[in-house]
């Protein structure tokens, strides 16, 4: 055979990771496509990430240059599978005892809609756009992401095709709602390697018995929210809505709580909090029933809006009849509290792949060149924890093999430097660290101080060897 051309290295240490996909791209061309597009989206952002901008090149103006048209080709027309490359993604980040999932974490499903106008780019249409809060011209995703209290990143991503698309609309078989899409994925994912506690989703999800239908079939446990107000056939007498279960339950106050359990919410800006639990009675859905309806709140006496959840579960209750015939451990209210909480993840998810590593940026129209951005898009997330544990687990190494201070001349022991943060609010690149490194270790900050607190994970369920990260100041988050 003949030996490969070598390729132009990535910046920094940008290119070891890059290396190790490059027996996914059949010639050079690619493997140097690879890099430029990373680098490119992992440059500091002061416009869209169109190609002009991954390429450095004028807006415009500058779209016939070569660059450009080089990552043009790339993302369009040139040979390379993304299926390959998001799975060799998940390979390295399964491989990394920083980054293997566990079985405390949880999967989150949800979707997301950006804006793109015109009616001859792929799975474009009028439908809704969560991020927005509103109908309009868009692409909708359908995401996984696995997170525990310290770490999360994307699995997989499939945008939907609106029934348009199709020559018999809805009824067409290769239509799939978004409901189907993410109950694949779960299970996806789940083959892929990935453990996770549960599925956790919002009441988009959560409000539909079909999807939580296919993932009990597929043998998966939930945590879902419900809106509050969905109905529910009941007796006269009867609760009919998540809300008139939680208003049946017994409370005369901290003091006296009735149906109620404390649950402490840990923050990351170090703060605690006092929410209640409890099990409710919906129709069929009991403490011991199939599903299970629990409800989260910082007062049982008002149950605020805003810090509510109403959640069902198909997770048994300790000590019920369900226990020892289920094939999912039990979980106590603490437990479903915790879950659900972490589900908050997928919100800084779309600050970090969409502020700033340009997911809705692409101006392509076929349906592959969109799935090769999303992808690239997740190497390049993906990357910056792969660039900002390398940093840490060096830091701490140096700190394992500097010597002792020693005493000072007069015997007066020497003043030792307070231990700061790995990271720090805005963080900059010094003179060690090369581009793109600087940017991922700022990037990872942003995803960091965004976590909800670790003080609030399963012990029993992460592996002792998983690394830790530095702790934060408690200025620097307050994200609940």
């Amino acid at each position: 055979m003949t030996r490969r051309r070598p390729c132009p290295p990535a910046p920094g240490p940008l290119e070891e990771y890059a290396a190790r996909f490059d027996d996914l791209f059949g010639v050079l061309a690619q493997r140097r496509g690879f890099r430029e597009y990373l680098a490119g989206l992992l440059a500091p952002r002061d416009r869209n990430k169109t190609l002009t901008a991954l390429a450095g090149a004028e807006p415009v103006a500058g779209a016939g240059h070569p660059a450009v048209q080089r990552l043009q080709f790339f993302l369009s027309e040139s040979r390379w599978d993304p299926e390959q490359v998001n799975a060799r993604r998940l390979e390295l980040l399964l491989a990394d005892p920083a980054t293997a999932p566990h079985g405390g974490g949880v999967l989150v499903i949800d979707d997301s809609g950006d804006r793109k106008d015109g009616t001859k780019t792929a799975h474009v249409g009028h439908q809704w756009l969560g991020r927005y809060g509103k109908t309009g011209s868009g692409v909708v995703t359908v995401t996984t992401v696995w997170a525990d209290e310290r770490v999360y990143y994307p699995v997989h991503a499939v945008p939907y095709t609106p029934a348009r698309h199709f020559a018999r609309g809805k009824g067409d078989p290769a239509f799939r709602t978004k409901l189907a899409i993410g109950a694949d994925l779960a299970v996806r994912a789940q083959a892929a390697g990935f453990a996770f506690r549960a599925v956790a989703a919002d009441s988009a999800y959560g409000d539909q018995d079909g999807f939580r239908g296919e993932l009990a079939e597929a043998g998966l446990p939930f945590v879902m929210a419900l809106k509050p107000r969905r109905g529910t056939w009941a007796y006269g007498p009867d609760a009919h809505t998540p809300v008139d279960a939680a208003r049946a339950l017994a409370w005369d106050g901290p003091d006296d709580p009735g149906d109620w359990q404390a649950v402490t919410r840990a923050f990351r800006d170090g703060h605690t909090e006092t929410w209640w639990a409890a099990d409710a009675a919906l129709g069929w859905w009991g403490p011991d029933g199939a599903r299970r309806l629990v409800v989260a709140t910082a007062d049982p006496g008002t149950l605020p809006p805003k810090a509510t959840w109403y959640l069902v579960t198909n997770l048994p209750r300790p000590g019920g009849p369900r226990e020892p015939d289920s094939p999912h451990p039990a979980a106590s209210l603490a437990e479903i509290t915790r879950i659900y909480g972490i589900r908050h993840w997928t919100e800084q998810s779309y600050k970090q792949v969409k502020d700033q590593l340009g997911w809705a940026d692409f101006q392509v129209r076929s349906d592959v060149a969109i799935r090769r951005h999303q992808a690239l898009v997740n190497c390049a997330f993906s990357f910056c924890w792969a660039a900002w544990f390398a940093d840490h687990l060096a830091q701490q190494r140096d700190a394992a093999t500097r010597p002792e201070p020693g005493r000072g001349e007069r015997g007066r022991p020497r003043r030792r430097s307070a231990a700061g943060p790995i990271l720090a609010a805005g963080a900059t690149g010094g003179a060690r660290l090369a581009f793109p490194l600087d940017r991922a270790t700022a990037l990872v900050a942003g995803m960091v101080q965004g976590a909800p607190a670790p003080a609030a994970a399963s012990p029993d369920r992460i592996p002792a060897s998983r690394p830790r990260p530095a702790p934060l100041h408690p200025e620097l988050t307050n994200y609940r």
